[in-house]
């Protein structure tokens, strides 16, 4: 297998080939780049592919254009703001029209492609492959496993970028040597498809700082003692308001919550997880925008039904016969029940208070919070600050967007923003690059 000429060397190298590495490597090639696109596993986007059911929920049109920060967590929340701001959910939405692919909106904003995840992961290459059409170029290397990196300062370079200064990538394809550098390995959810904390690693090797890493957007576990008492409900679904944290970190949902055999999953769950803190409750109401009590109170003065039955009038009947069960006050007729009884009823559904014993994991979390600091990071460009031609982009970045699209939107924008500052401060004439071993 030959190697990458030096001489020849692609201006920049992307490592990941995700919906981030994807869409910088494709939108810096028809910014006249010569790209190469790095991957260690065998499949192109399967984040991707397997996101939104298949059908990869690639954006959110309620993404608000004077804030968009609020749908996203972060040690920095206004970071990713200018990124966003630049790269809208219009003008991805803009980029599948041009492509012909039909989309829908699901929910709160979320869209989703008609057919088919692969008809975005299609866009994604095709896009990559019109590079040539405007001076540029991109190459893909999948299976391509990276064995090390090494930065190559030349003298007088400084703090500042110097067209001598330059990356050494050592793959197991070949030995590349770059000017700039793309670090787009996502985080560390869903490992089976090749997730890895190489970004995480390659950061600390340039003495970057990373904010502690945990799953989000991810189910929560319980004890199994604690537990027994629901996990016959499992399937059983309905629509909650969900809360956790005090004061100004308090956070709250109105999603469907999912029960299951280990504990909770759904919207709801997902959502709040990425901001629940190890140790601390969740606050669920179950019957939101309901006054539960004065319901039964009105129900004793006209029914013999037991309370169950009631309350399935307003819950699914599984989770309200279950419920009765925790307390023999409860398990009466309703005219038969004391007044403090159904009161006490009424509290326990609508601000149940439940501790998880954990998450998930990675194996099952959709995203990672928390990643590469983002204050190392230019938010104009997201090169680091202190490491000239070394950039970061997507998951691996301490940014995490809420469930329903906005962390394709971030991988998007961050893309944008970093292709757009390769282009403008690009350190190498348009040479044509010589061609590599052939990629199927």
């Amino acid at each position: 297998m030959s190697p990458w000429p030096r001489m020849q060397r692609p201006d920049v190298v992307i490592i990941g080939a995700g919906a981030a590495g994807l869409f910088c490597a494709a939108r810096a090639g028809q910014r006249g780049l010569r790209v190469l696109l790095i991957d260690h596993f065998a499949r192109v986007a399967e984040k991707v592919r397997i996101s939104g059911g298949g059908r990869a929920n690639f954006t959110n049109r309620a993404l608000d254009p004077a804030a968009p920060q609020r749908h996203f967590i972060s040690h920095n929340p206004h970071f990713c703001r200018s990124a966003l701001a630049r790269f809208t959910p219009q003008d991805f939405m803009a980029l599948l029209t041009r492509h012909g692919i039909a989309f829908h909106e699901k929910h709160k904003g979320q869209l989703f492609c008609d057919r088919s995840a692969q008809d975005l992961i299609d866009l994604l290459l095709a896009e990559c492959a019109a590079a040539p059409a405007f001076g540029g170029q991109v190459e893909r290397w999948q299976p391509c496993a990276v064995d090390r990196v090494e930065f190559q300062a030349k003298s007088g370079s400084g703090a500042c970028p110097s067209s001598a200064s330059s990356y050494v990538i050592h793959s197991d394809r070949s030995v590349i040597e770059t000017p700039a550098l793309v670090v787009a390995t996502g985080g560390l959810s869903v490992p089976k498809i090749g997730a890895s904390d190489f970004g995480l690693r390659l950061a600390r090797q340039f003495d970057l700082k990373c904010v502690d890493t945990r799953p989000g957007l991810v189910g929560l576990t319980f004890d199994g003692d604690g537990w027994a008492a629901f996990a016959a409900l499992a399937g059983l679904a309905l629509p909650v308001e969900i809360a956790t944290g005090t004061g100004r970190q308090r956070m709250r949902f109105h999603e469907d919550l999912l029960f299951t055999h280990r504990g909770l999953s759904g919207p709801a769950v997902l959502q709040i997880s990425s901001y629940w803190q190890p140790g601390t409750p969740i606050e669920i109401d179950l019957a939101p925008g309901l006054d539960l009590a004065a319901e039964l109170r009105a129900a004793k003065s006209r029914s013999r039904r037991g309370i169950a039955r009631e309350l399935a009038a307003w819950l699914p009947a599984r989770l309200a016969e279950a419920w009765v069960l925790r307390d023999a006050a409860w398990q009466r007729p309703v005219n038969e029940a004391a007044d403090k009884a159904l009161a006490q009823l009424a509290a326990s559904l609508q601000r149940w208070s439940i501790t998880p014993s954990g998450t998930e994991g990675y194996r099952k979390a959709e995203v990672t919070v928390g990643g590469v600091d983002t204050r190392e990071l230019s938010s104009q460009t997201l090169e680091a600050r202190r490491q000239p031609g070394l950039y970061f982009i997507g998951e691996v970045v301490d940014v995490t967007g809420w469930l329903g699209g906005y962390n394709f939107q971030w991988a998007w924008a961050s893309a944008a923003a970093c292709a757009d500052a390769l282009a403008a401060h690009r350190r190498l004439p348009a040479e044509p690059l010589a061609a590599p071993e052939k990629i199927e």
